[in-house]
């Protein structure tokens, strides 16, 4: 009785379906990336230097505790009045005679910041501190700047800040970009950005 061959596969298509499904996956995987917070660092400097005093009143202290609690000025408040209170502060104008500010449309609070320029936010975070809820109030604090700097942008050039910096990053902006580089200027003049991070406190 003669021998029956056994069946072979026909694995010729094998490869262009592995070859397939690769692409497949490469297309529909989606790849998660890292967000962070763009900072500009001081520059290197070889004579350690003394930081300017700071008075009292220009210092605008933001804490966010273990248990992401938030504590503005030693009281506690929550993360959607932190941009108002942030914009109260930078834009309170309470400094009098080489200290005033002409442009601030603040309460003009004695106690409060004089002007936007010696203004600084401290922002103080603990070791144990939720990654996202750090994040969150640095949004706010930023957008307290960027409402700020649109105002201005608008009352003098007619057109908000965070547009004009979308123009000049525009590598297809077809317009004069060293004007739109020298208004930009301007208006971080008015509301310089602040932000002072102290180092993470221990848990105790």
């Amino acid at each position: 009785m003669a021998k029956r061959s056994a069946p072979e596969v026909n694995a010729g298509s094998m490869a262009d379906i592995a070859f397939l499904l690769l692409i497949f996956f490469l297309v529909t995987t989606t790849i998660e990336t890292d967000s962070g917070i763009t900072r500009k660092l001081p520059p290197i400097d070889d004579e350690q230097q003394d930081p300017p005093p700071l008075k009292e009143r220009n210092i605008f202290i933001v804490l966010v505790n273990a248990n992401g609690d938030l504590f503005v000025e030693d009281e506690k408040m929550d993360i959607e009045d932190l941009r108002e209170n942030a914009v109260k502060f930078l834009d309170n104008g309470g400094g009098t005679g080489d200290e005033a500010c002409d442009y601030c449309q603040g309460a003009r609070d004695p106690d409060s910041s004089d002007n936007p320029i010696k203004a600084v936010i401290s922002l103080q975070n603990d070791r144990q501190t939720e990654y996202g809820k750090y994040i969150a109030v640095q949004n706010e604090l930023v957008a307290a700047y960027n409402e700020l700097r649109n105002r201005e942008a608008n009352r003098l050039y007619n057109m908000d800040f965070t547009d004009m910096e979308a123009a000049y990053n525009d590598p297809e902006f077809q317009g004069d970009k060293e004007k739109l580089k020298e208004r930009i200027g301007v208006i971080k003049d008015m509301f310089p950005q602040k932000l002072s991070e102290a180092e993470p406190k221990k848990r105790k």
